[in-house]
């Protein structure tokens, strides 16, 4: 007999696998980013809830995963499997990376907020996890996908990076050039010109070494 903890169990390891969070996984399948939530599994009363087959089919569908690896994932809710595969990383969303609080001035992970996501064979402990909302970020990057960012990494050119400007910008770009005094950004999409920015303008950047897509 299936239970409520197995089922649920498998929607969060199904989304692991995929580098999301439960909410990035529910807006790849086309549904509520609350579906998921830890808030919804039990109600007002305290009866539990369970997920309906509709949205169970619907993220199998979004993640090119079939019913047999699904039930797998619930067998496996028994034996730790999430917990040897993987540890969790610190996670938020790109809007709050742009306010205070949740960066030392090395652009290293601090303070309360953060939620977490799985992601296995993170070699740097201090490596964080920033989901992307919107369509800004397109085509390189799409709503509800997440990056692992990597702050101890060394930064070259050609490198994926997340970039935060002292005004509190957060972006996703690709680091063309930099000098003692200034670092050019570019975009995948063409039709975003490059960014030429002052060195003493950049809070922190960090380079991109993995990305759900």
């Amino acid at each position: 007999m299936l239970s409520h903890r197995e089922i649920w169990f498998a929607i969060d390891t199904l989304a692991a696998k995929h580098a999301l969070s439960v909410s990035g996984l529910a807006r790849r399948a086309g549904l509520d980013p609350t579906t998921f939530n830890k808030s919804k599994r039990v109600g007002a009363d305290g009866r539990l809830r369970w997920p309906n087959t509709e949205s169970i089919a619907k993220i199998l569908d979004a993640t090119g995963s079939t019913i047999e690896e699904f039930v797998t994932l619930i067998h496996a809710s028994t034996a730790g499997e999430l917990e040897y595969r993987a540890r969790p990383v610190p996670l938020i969303g790109f809007a709050q990376a742009g306010t205070g609080g949740f960066f030392d001035d090395g652009g290293f992970p601090v303070g309360a907020g953060w939620d977490e996501v799985a992601f296995p064979d993170v070699a740097d402990e201090h490596a964080y996890a920033l989901e992307v909302s919107g369509d800004s970020m397109l085509p390189l990057y799409r709503d509800g996908d997440v990056v692992i960012v990597s702050p101890g990494a060394s930064v070259r050119r050609g490198d994926r990076v997340v970039a935060r400007t002292r005004d509190g910008e957060v972006m996703a770009k690709v680091l063309a050039r930099k000098t003692a005094r200034t670092i050019e950004l570019h975009s995948v999409n063409p039709d975003h010109p490059p960014r030429m920015l002052p060195l003493e303008e950049i809070d922190w950047i960090a380079r991109i070494i993995w990305a759900s897509q």
